[in-house]
């Protein structure tokens, strides 16, 4: 039994895994096919209290991290991470609850956690990456603006995006010191949004190229002060790379599931799948190993509802999370044989939409990099 959870965050789930199955899983090829989510759907979670539930109302739905992970759980179920609400409601939002004024905490949030205004970050450049240090899209300065020039890719709710976070140079001397945070709305002379990105992945969650050519902001627009931006990313990619994990291990959870069950019905030789001794130890193992990480992520949420999940430690949940999310799937799918290639099985998608986990939020190589830093930490020497 899994203790991390309270009643109201069960009663959630269930909210959850009724609007899923009445609004997303019967169109959600549809959309995997069109490449983007119909805003419509982001006003029905709007209604519901499903985006921004871990912020208090008006800007959300009054919860916890605990309704959001909840939220992360049943879409993994559901092989739904195409609909990026979770990016929207515990990557962005947070940066303008935790960093922003009363005024734009007003401004924004409300529509927000209504579905009116669908929200962004943009953080990677063309050539950049990973590395936060290296952005060069610049912010000058001039009277109570900005003005901002520059380039960002692989943006999801691009398309979509009411508001975009973008983060920017405001002294490009002064290296991961001189960056800033800035919020952009669509519509905004000078900002435009580049083509739809084809992906091998997650087709549904529309990712764009985003433009900045001399786009004045009011000054009131940046989250937090100035030149304090690299800080604040740190401080709230634990949540992010959390977030991953927490889908991920679900899951994995899932499809372990449905290929026991596919295992089980599915003949071969005149015996079922699952009565051969190689596909037994191999779910076995994948049971063994998903039931470790499970216990690791919970005991990582349980962390984070204190405030006390460190860098490192959401560094290991990542990796690890993603790694085996990415190896244990293509296990699965071998296990349905053709018809794990087919798209009615939904494992062959999941598998697909899995590899971006080993590099987005931070490539699995940043992540051990983060980790290695503290080997010597803990030495009883």
């Amino acid at each position: 039994m899994r203790t991390v959870y309270r009643e109201d965050h069960e009663q959630f789930r269930t909210q959850v895994r009724r609007f899923v199955e009445r609004e997303i899983t019967p169109f959600y090829a549809e959309w995997e096919e069109q490449g983007i989510v119909p805003k419509a759907l982001w006003l029905k979670a709007g209604e519901e209290g499903l985006l921004n539930p871990m912020l208090p109302e008006p800007f959300g739905g009054g919860g916890d991290f605990g309704h959001s992970a909840v939220l992360l759980e049943e879409f993994g179920r559901a092989n739904c991470s195409g609909v990026a609400f979770p990016l929207h409601s515990d990557i962005v939002a947070p940066y303008i609850y935790t960093y922003g004024t009363d005024d734009q905490k007003q401004r924004w949030l409300p529509g927000m956690a209504r579905g009116e205004m669908i929200g962004a970050i943009a953080m990677t450049e063309p050539g950049t990456g990973s590395d936060l240090k290296a952005v060069r899209t610049t912010a000058v300065r001039d009277g109570d603006e900005y003005i901002i020039n520059g380039q960002k890719t692989f943006i999801s709710n691009g398309q979509n995006a009411g508001l975009v976070i973008v983060i920017a140079k405001t002294d490009p001397e002064a290296g991961a010191k001189g960056i800033s945070l800035l919020v952009v709305e669509d519509g905004t002379p000078g900002f435009s949004k580049g083509r739809k990105l084809k992906k091998i992945g997650l087709r549904s969650q529309d990712t764009s190229e985003l433009f900045f050519d001399n786009v004045r902001v009011p000054a009131a627009n940046m989250l937090g002060e100035p030149n304090m931006g690299f800080k604040y990313l740190m401080q709230e990619l634990a949540q992010e790379r959390l977030v991953i994990a927490v889908r991920a291990v679900a899951s994995i959870e899932a499809f372990l599931a449905r290929t026991i069950m596919y295992t089980r019905d599915r003949k071969i030789f005149g015996n079922s799948v699952l009565s051969y001794q190689n596909t037994r130890f191999k779910l076995a193992e994948a049971k063994a190993q998903c039931t470790m990480l499970r216990v690791f992520v919970d005991d990582c949420l349980s962390l984070h509802f204190k405030h006390e999940l460190t860098p490192e430690r959401a560094a290991m949940a990542k990796l690890n999370a993603s790694e085996m999310q990415s190896r244990l799937l293509d296990e699965f799918l071998q296990l349905h044989g053709g018809y794990g290639y087919m798209s009615e099985y939904l494992v062959g998608g999941a598998w697909v939409d899995a590899r971006v986990g080993r590099i987005y939020g931070g490539s699995s190589e940043v992540m051990k990099e983060i980790i290695a830093r503290t080997l010597e930490k803990d030495l009883d020497i």
